[in-house]
């Protein structure tokens, strides 16, 4: 089988292990010719996970056309916010039935769609989209550090189907029909991850970190279930496991933008420094635009916006979040309402 990966970065690359590990083919897109050349020429990623060593499986190129050319499978792994232009740019030479699955985890601004709609909007065919999402760092899948997952597809054999693809060893595989519940969980965890990070910033303690991400999941099952998704899925590996993930682990961009942001800096030097994307700076706008937009109360995300984008203080958005005024746990949450 041949398995076009549409992006090179560390989860790109993570993938391009993972799946030429299976004895499948993999050609990978890489926007940097750099990468394209040292994936080729040394069988590594010469700006990402770059002790990882690739198969000779693994082949890459900065022509999306001839990266896309014979694949029986796309696996797109760009930043959110890059989505529509790399759609875009497969559009003319992808087949009209090749399924293709979303690594990225946003929802996109101005349109607020999720990620499998943007990718509809652009090439059509919504019966052979699929979404991944859960606890799956690149860092660690990419050294066959046990891991799970959640494929979500809106027909079933196309799920079935991509959960064989990931499934190995390391890697395992759970099928979830909720499109919605698994998308919008990817993306609004990272907007509680950014939080959780504010947190260890301002150097509060497990008892902050763990109200930060129980409320977090409150919120976020909240949202997913007046879109449509089911409250349960954010029980699971693409809800609680990324959220636990996300806020907790030592390779989370957005725990580590929420940190920088507290202890002083800015979205824009934190990108500076790192050269990655945190998702969670541009899904704290586009979440907190859907949630507006429906008349949801998402009181965290709502918070992190204000600080990252109105100069609200981190230790001043803590303190309001504080003084709520008092309400059932369950606030909002019970199923029998319209």
């Amino acid at each position: 089988m041949r398995v076009a990966v549409i992006g090179a970065g560390s989860w790109g690359t993570a993938v391009s292990w993972l799946l030429s590990g299976k004895g499948i083919d993999v050609s990978v897109w890489a926007r940097e010719p750099e990468i394209a050349e040292g994936i080729n020429s040394t069988h590594r990623n010469p700006l990402y996970l770059t002790d990882v060593v690739l198969a000779d499986r693994v082949s890459a190129s900065p022509d999306i056309e001839e990266a896309l050319r014979g694949a029986e499978a796309v696996v797109v792994v760009t930043p959110s916010h890059g989505v529509r232009g790399t759609a875009e740019s497969m559009k003319p030479h992808l087949g009209a039935r090749v399924p293709v699955i979303d690594l990225a985890k946003g929802v996109e601004g101005g349109t607020l769609m999720r990620m499998t709609q943007v990718i509809e909007d652009v090439v059509g065919g919504r019966e052979r989209l699929a979404a991944l999402s859960g606890p799956n760092h690149a860092e660690e899948v990419s050294k066959g550090i046990p891991s799970a997952t959640v494929v979500a597809a809106y027909e079933d054999d196309v799920a079935r189907m991509f959960q064989e693809l990931f499934m190995a060893p390391s890697f395992r595989v759970y099928t979830n029909p909720d499109v919605i519940g698994v998308e919008l969980g990817g993306a609004s965890k990272n907007v509680i991850a950014v939080a959780a990070g504010m947190s260890d910033g301002l150097g509060y303690g497990d008892n902050t970190k763990a109200t930060l991400m129980t409320r977090g999941l409150a919120e976020m099952s909240r949202l997913g279930r007046h879109l449509g998704a089911n409250p349960l899925t954010y029980m699971g590996l693409a809800g609680m496991g990324d959220l636990i993930a996300t806020c907790t682990s030592r390779h989370s961009r957005n725990r580590a933008l929420g940190q920088w942001v507290a202890e002083g800096g800015t979205v824009d030097g934190y990108g500076e420094k790192t050269h990655m994307v945190a998702e969670g700076a541009l899904s704290a706008i586009s979440v907190h635009e859907l949630a507006h937009s429906i008349g949801i109360e998402v009181p965290i995300t709502h918070q992190v916006h204000s600080v990252l984008y109105e100069g609200v203080n981190p230790a001043s958005a803590g303190d309001l979040l504080m003084g709520r005024s008092a309400r059932d746990e369950l606030h909002g949450m019970d199923l029998a309402e319209d």
